[in-house]
């Protein structure tokens, strides 16, 4: 146990650092950036803010108690990901359910890895996850793959490419 909780302070300063002005990291060149970008760091779930590119509609409120109830007992096992909007300001990247089940849980903290990311980054990031995940329903795939097409103007081989998937298994709208 003195373990965790030598992890968790650690990851406290690092969240500290962020809360500096004189420290505001912009891009991966910045002076501390070594510290923050590409780490995992405990961030205040406030300071967290829902991704608006995110592809999954339908979160299951039985499965978030559930998940709400395992971090309770065991904390958050997989880090959220997250990218630095502004000065002590983030956006998920990927981890809703957590996020929410976190939230649920009556946590105020939460890891995350964080990442310097603009909004096409962002909505790729955000798709090609979930598009890998296997509890995303046919409609949600095929949303996921046309906002693909069009907002980040992804050829169908550029974004089977992206996605990890044979072109000729991709549901297109």
């Amino acid at each position: 146990m003195a373990q965790v909780n030598k992890k968790q302070a650690l990851g406290r300063g690092l969240s500290a650092l962020l809360k500096d002005p004189e420290n505001d990291i912009k891009s991966a060149t910045d002076k501390n950036a070594d510290k923050v970008v590409g780490n995992i760091i405990e961030l205040e779930i406030d300071a967290i803010a829902i991704n608006p590119f995110q592809p999954r509609s339908n979160f299951n409120e039985e499965t978030l108690r559930e998940l709400a109830s395992s971090i309770r007992e065991l904390g958050v096992i997989q880090p959220i990901t997250v990218r630095k909007l502004e000065f002590n300001k983030f956006q998920l990247i990927s981890g809703e359910r957590r996020l929410r089940a976190s939230k649920m849980a009556g946590i105020n903290v939460i890891p995350a890895y964080v990442r310097i990311a603009d909004d096409n980054d962002s909505l790729m990031m955000a798709l090609v996850e979930n598009i890998q995940r296997h509890d995303l329903d046919p409609i949600e795939i095929a949303l996921s793959y046309q906002r693909l097409i069009e907002e980040i103007q992804l050829t169908q081989e550029q974004m089977s490419d992206k996605v990890g998937k044979n072109r000729s298994k991709l549901l297109i709208i």
